[in-house]
């Protein structure tokens, strides 16, 4: 049971030392950021406080001494530096080291840390050794943007109207940063006889609860808070419990209303203190209405905040949730068994079940894979330190900006995609982002910057790495090939196909093999990495502009959409997510081509890959054969099948070594009645050495 634990620690800590680097990361670019240094010390603090509960004395003691430091820098007498940074991300790499099971010769590297972070403070500072943890370490508040509510008393000048603002209107305002009550004070609205109907008389207690901050709450205020009567208070920060909040007595205290004095005589008399307050006349019937609902208002929010945590999330070995969703996977290929069954059955009551049969399956298809979607942030939040190291090694100033975080791929995909990506941002700061003085004789920024983009188009997401750098030289590209023996010197080329050279094994413009590259292997591998997981890349550059290159991948690879088609008695099926349109091939289409393998789709001559010569498929094709329309990297290409079943959702299934890597077929699935279809790869199909000699 113990190993278990500390398993489970060994999980949470990793997440905390990502969340730790990437906070450490955002406060060297905005050092007085007082939240971030939140963020970090709680880190911290919560890896030492469960370590020591699960035994890791020797990274609780190692901890404890950057712990120190960040709690002198919250208190403004250490100041954050580019020196305290880098020392701090080299403790946390010491820590997931030890977590790892670091090798006994690290110790020396351990120590030289540690003494540097104990010569940050001042001597009379310095403690032994990690004491007693304050608070349990579940009990840390952990990331930004943590929900804290606000009491906000408003009393709005009494000419408020003549300067043509509404205050409803900024409650309204209020009401959107997040849960919002408030209470109308109305003590202060005199007789009818006695009213001015331009004044207002009317105060508000509002009780809000946000993530966006103070600043946010002082925004909505900006334009009235000279001439208002305008009290802003935090009344809770989340760490406490629903039964733990202010009693009524205390909340009229606390906010001025009464003395404590005169609450200490009512307790004595009882506990309806709010009534006998009533009866005396010591708090008005609005003041006590607000406190109400203030202490409402906090508990419910205690109470959701706990019943969330409660039930927020459930640690899952990745290994179960694979195998769920290759048990969905095999009812879908039942359930399509069914259907098939009570087609030839012709059984109204049979096709009545298999209907509902179908429709729960694909409910539960969808919620067994969307349990395998992960945001892609998970791995962008790691390559902002590479950037910064890789940068610092090269003498380039790149700033790394993401966008599309929240993103959802598969964890399969996400998990074999990070390599890739990798390989691409090391390329775009070695080759793409020029040195500073060389942007600045360009008239450019000295800083360069790489944008990492995420977004979902359809069944397939669309990453883009895109820096403003020299781009990509044609000529040496060009010259490059040629040297090869690729290219004759004469030959006329397109940018886009003089790029995909870049992709090829063995090239490299480089004129010296480093660290990072000259090696002519890298690029080659990613676009591999990138066709077994179905996708593809496109580069795209212009000469003292930038370079962008451009993937794009299905949201999963279990089950998917696709196309059945025939060919003869053979099944095959075409994956939806890159399918435009069908249409008819007759005869005499096939004529008026001249031997050439094209056809012309409204106005458009789009060539194709006759799929039965493509698998050597014997029989005779019918008078009029289909075109599956397909559009990659922007180029349309169309298969040319017998005829066209209709859409079909695909299970995937892995060949066999012996057929794994036969082209243009990525697997096999089986249909309703038992048959198996193989699943085409329509990338290698159109784009492949073999594809391209059909085509011309």
């Amino acid at each position: 049971m113990k190993d278990k634990h500390r398993e489970a620690y060994r999980e949470e800590a990793y997440e905390l030392l990502a969340e730790l680097e990437e906070s450490l990361l955002a406060l060297e670019q905005d050092p007085e950021d007082e939240e971030l240094i939140g963020r970090v010390f709680r880190a911290l603090h919560t890896i030492k406080g469960s370590g020591a509960m699960f035994g890791f004395e020797d990274i609780v003691a190692f901890t404890h001494e950057v712990e120190t430091v960040f709690d002198q820098v919250r208190n403004g007498q250490v100041p954050v530096t580019k020196a305290l940074v880098d020392l701090s991300l080299a403790a946390r790499d010491e820590i997931r080291a030890m977590l790892d099971g670091g090798a006994p010769e690290d110790s020396l590297k351990k120590q030289e840390i540690m003494a540097a972070f104990r010569g940050l403070i001042p001597e009379a500072e310095m403690t032994a050794g990690p004491g007693p943890d304050p608070s349990p370490a579940g009990e840390e508040t952990l990331g930004a943007g943590t929900p804290v509510t606000y009491r906000i008393r408003f009393r709005p000048a009494a000419d408020i109207f003549l300067t043509g603002t509404n205050p409803l209107s900024l409650l309204h305002e209020l009401r959107q940063l997040g849960e919002f009550n408030v209470v109308a004070q109305t003590e202060a609205i005199p007789f009818l006889t006695d009213i001015n109907p331009e004044h207002c008389y009317t105060a508000w207690d509002i009780f809000l609860t946000t993530s966006r901050g103070l600043d946010a709450i002082a925004d909505v205020f900006i334009f009235v808070a000279d001439d208002s009567g305008l009290d802003i208070q935090v009344i809770d920060d989340g760490s406490g419990s629903a039964e733990d909040y202010k009693k009524l007595g205390e909340i009229l205290v606390a906010r001025g209303d009464l003395d404590e004095s005169s609450l200490k005589r009512y307790l004595a008399q009882g506990p309806l203190i709010g009534e006998a307050l009533l009866q005396e006349g010591l708090v008005s019937c609005d003041k006590v209405q607000s406190a109400l609902v203030e202490q409402r208002h906090v508990r419910t929010v205690q109470r959701k905040k706990q019943e969330a945590e409660g039930a927020a999330s459930l640690r899952v070995p990745a290994a179960k949730l694979d195998k769920l969703v290759d048990l969905v996977g095999e009812l879908v290929t039942v359930q399509a068994r069914l259907s098939q069954t009570a087609i030839d059955c012709n059984d109204p009551h049979l096709t009545s079940i298999a209907e509902e049969v179908e429709r729960l399956t694909c409910d539960l298809r969808d919620n067994a894979l969307n349990m395998r979607m992960l945001p892609i942030g998970t791995i962008f939040s790691k390559f902002q330190r590479l950037v910064r190291d890789l940068s610092a090694e090269l003498g380039r100033k790149v700033d790394l900006i993401t966008e599309g975080a929240e993103t959802e791929l598969d964890k399969t995909v996400l998990e074999r995609l990070n390599d890739p990506l990798v390989h691409l941002l090391r390329n775009s700061i070695d080759h793409g982002i020029e040195p500073p003085e060389v942007r600045l004789q360009a008239g450019k920024p000295g800083h360069g910057k790489i944008r990492l983009t995420a977004r979902h188009a359809g069944a397939q997401v669309i990453i883009q790495v895109q820096d403003d750098g020299g781009g990509l030289d044609h000529e040496t590209i060009k010259a490059k090939a040629v040297q090869m023996g690729w290219l004759t010197p004469e030959t006329e080329i397109s940018d886009k196909e003089l790029f995909n050279f870049i992709m090829s094994p063995g090239f490299s413009t480089a004129k010296e093999i480093t660290s990072v590259s000259g090696r002519g292997v890298g690029m080659d591998v990613v676009k591999k990495a990138i066709e077994a997981l179905q996708g593809s890349i496109e580069i795209d550059s212009q000469p003292g502009v930038g370079t962008a290159i451009t993937i794009k991948l299905p949201l999963t690879l279990a089950i998917i959409e696709g196309l059945l088609v025939t060919i003869d008695h053979d099944f095959f099926v075409v994956p939806l997510s890159v399918v435009t349109e069908c249409v008819e091939l007759t005869r005499e289409d096939v004529a008026r081509a001249h031997g050439h393998k094209i056809a012309k789709v409204r106005d458009e001559i789009v060539p194709y890959v006759h799929l039965r010569e493509r698998f050597d498929i014997e029989g005779r094709p019918p008078a009029i054969e289909q075109i599956v329309i397909t559009e990659m990297n922007g180029n349309k290409v169309g298969l040319v099948v017998d005829q066209v079943i209709g859409e079909q959702q695909t299970v995937i299934k892995s060949l066999g070594r012996v057929y794994r890597s036969a082209a243009g077929i990525s697997g096999a699935t089986l249909l309703g009645d038992g048959t198996v279809a193989l699943i085409l790869d329509a990338l290698q199909l159109v784009q492949g050495q073999q594809a391209g000699e059909l085509i011309n």
